[in-house]
Parts: structure tokens; C-alpha cells; sequence
């Protein structure tokens, strides 16, 4: 005979159901759903075959008052489309699904002085348990931000915006990858290495323009002036066409990939090769940084490793409140090498013209 299931009843499957059709008790049954150890794979593999089974999922409604927390994390994120922001909340969202938790974003929009404190107490009067904040741009432009925050809180990429109880950081290591960029132009023989720069009030461009200043200093080099963008490939194509009528510049690091690419369009519009008479480096990998001529070489960002690494640790933060944080773990800097580097070009010197005479 047939095992009758909740399903075929149309009624809601419970623990109950789920323990009878796994032959365990109902607490097992807790303690697999829960995540919980000292359950035997065997044992964890039925009930989870018997949940399919009934198409039963975990009640986190009850679980929240019998635990006194919500199950969820809420995220303060820059309103923008740019590519590194927008990849990272991507990262915590897919991460934050495999944890059991559910995730409310708040986003901030730059300019707001009070966008992180406003999005925090609004997170904070939903009662989550635990706050990431994905914010890039540095707005202490004199606003409140002592805000009260009693639940863990993960920073991604910047230093913490206020005082909590608990603080875990997630970095994209950009001052290492700013260096990594520099020591590879260096390497190939380039005399200094220029850099096109993203907006100062970003943390990650204050980090890389750190970087690349750091690496020069350290390899004797001469540091020549900044030049400042706002991330566009726009900024990037007025960059190229002021450093395409400079005979000394061989080698430009651009913050970001977008200014890579307009970049490299003003300096051939210009009669400068790339990478022959001028090599050019981008910083993010995006998705088009391997397809446009020459290719780019560039760094390749950690998001989902960043994400994960992050979430892993707020989640432990929440769940064991006495127990030792989890340590930090820096991802490995990704150079990706395309065409768009090359060693500086030979350069004809008055007296080698007259010793070849």
C-alpha cells in the first residue's frame, strides 16, 4: 500500500510527519533542520530525503519566538549600478541564502550625510539579527553616527561606521592589489607607473591610490601627479586624452576597469598604441575586460569569497555570542595578465642617433 504524505492529504507537512516517514524522533528531526551536530550522516541524509519527500520546510516564524531572533540579516548598500558595489551585494545575497537566514536591504544614496545611521535604525526597528554594511563611500561629513547597535555587525571593504558590541571586517584587500598592479608594470621595465584614480571619498580608491603610491616609494621611483575620475569610462577617456600628448608616460594603473577601457579608446584615437607605446592595467575584471582590444589586463575582485567569508563569520557571531570570533581571512590577489601590458618601448636618445650615425 501506498505511504500516504502530507502532500497527497494537501495538508501542511509538519516535524512530525517528517520524523514518522525517517523513523526518528521529532527532536532528531530538529536537530537536522537546525543544523545542529551529533547526528549521524546516515540518520541526517533520511530526514532530509523524508523532508523532500513531504515538501517540508523549516518553520523560522516559530523558531523566531522560541529563540527570540528573526532569522534575518539586514544589509546597508549604496544605491548604485557600478559594477564592484552592486557584484558585492550579489555575493552576500546568494551567500545569505545558504545560511537559513532571510536578508532586507536598506539602500543609501551618496550625498545623504545620514543615509548609514538612518538605514541602520531602520534595520534595527526590524528587529534583525545581524547588520552588514556594504557602503563605500565614506559620508562623515559631520552626521550622528552614534547609533546604538547591539546585534554583530560585518564591514565590508571600509572601516566601521560606528561603535557595536560586535565588529567583523571583510576586506577586498585593495592596497594589495593597487601593489600587486604596480610592482607588475614596474617588472616589465616601465620607469614609474602614472594612476588615473577613482573619487577620493571612496574607500577603495583612497586604498588603491595608497597602494600604488606606497610601491613606488618603495622601489625608488618617481611619483608623478594624480589624476582624478569618477569611475566612468568618460573620466577615463578625458584621462587618455590628456596623457596621449605625454612622450614620458608608458605605463597608467586606472582604478577601475570602466576608466581602463576609456582609457585605452582616447590614447589610440590619439595615435598611442596600446600596449606598445603605452601599457594600461584596470582593476575589477569586468565582464567585457576580456574582450576589448587590446584585452585587458587586470585584477580579478573576490566578491562571492569576501561574501562568504564575511557571512560565515556574522553568522558564528550571532549564533554563539560568547564564543571567539572567527579570524579573518584575506583572499589572494588575482592578477589576471591579458595584451594591454608589455615592456616600455625603446627609446632613441640623441646620442645613440649619433653612436648609430
Amino acid at each position: 500500500m501506498a505511504r500516504l504524505t502530507s502532500r497527497s492529504t494537501g495538508t501542511a507537512p509538519r516535524s512530525l510527519d517528517v520524523a514518522q516517514l525517517a523513523g526518528v524522533s521529532q527532536k532528531t528531526v530538529s536537530r537536522v533542520m537546525n543544523g545542529e551536530q551529533y547526528v549521524s550522516d546516515g540518520v541526517r541524509r533520511r530526514v532530509l530525503e523524508a523532508a523532500e519527500e513531504l515538501g517540508y520546510r523549516l518553520n523560522h516564524a516559530a523558531r523566531a519566538l522560541a529563540s527570540g531572533r528573526t532569522r534575518s540579516i539586514g544589509v546597508v548598500t549604496l544605491g548604485t549600478a557600478l559594477y564592484g558595489p552592486a557584484s558585492l551585494l550579489m555575493g552576500v545575497e546568494r551567500t545569505v541564502r545558504d545560511t537559513g537566514y532571510a536578508l532586507r536591504v536598506v539602500n543609501t544614496m551618496e550625498g545623504d550625510a545620514s543615509g548609514v545611521a538612518g538605514a541602520v535604525d531602520s534595520l534595527l526597528d526590524q528587529g534583525v539579527d545581524g547588520i552588514v554594511i556594504s557602503e563605500p563611500i565614506d559620508e562623515d561629513d559631520g552626521a550622528d553616527l552614534s547609533v546604538r547597535v547591539d546585534v554583530p555587525v560585518l564591514v565590508l571593504g571600509a572601516p566601521p561606521p560606528f561603535a557595536a558590541s560586535r565588529v567583523v571586517t571583510a576586506g577586498l584587500v585593495s592596497h594589495q592589489q593597487a601593489r600587486a598592479v604596480t610592482e607588475h608594470l614596474l617588472e616589465l621595465g616601465h620607469p614609474t607607473v602614472h594612476h588615473l584614480a577613482g573619487p577620493r571619498r571612496w574607500f577603495a580608491a583612497r586604498d588603491r591610490l595608497e597602494g600604488w603610491r606606497a610601491t613606488l616609494a618603495a622601489h625608488g621611483r618617481r611619483e608623478p601627479p594624480v589624476i582624478m575620475g569618477d569611475w566612468s569610462p568618460a573620466s577615463g577617456y578625458a584621462a587618455g586624452s590628456r596623457l596621449a600628448d605625454d612622450d614620458s608616460v608608458t605605463a597608467v594603473f586606472a582604478a577601475n576597469d570602466d576608466m581602463a577601457i576609456g582609457l585605452i579608446r582616447a590614447l589610440l584615437e590619439a595615435g598611442r598604441r596600446v600596449p606598445e607605446d603605452i601599457s594600461v592595467v584596470g582593476l575589477d575584471d569586468v565582464s567585457v575586460a576580456a574582450y576589448v582590444s587590446p584585452p585587458l589586463t587586470t585584477v580579478r575582485q573576490p566578491f562571492e569569497a569576501t561574501a562568504q567569508d564575511g557571512l560565515k563569520r556574522l553568522v558564528h557571531a550571532i549564533e554563539n555570542p560568547d564564543a571567539d570570533p572567527i579570524p579573518e581571512q584575506d583572499p589572494p590577489v588575482d592578477l589576471v595578465v591579458r595584451a594591454s601590458t608589455a615592456p616600455p618601448p625603446c627609446r632613441t636618445t640623441p646620442e645613440s642617433r649619433r653612436t648609430t650615425a
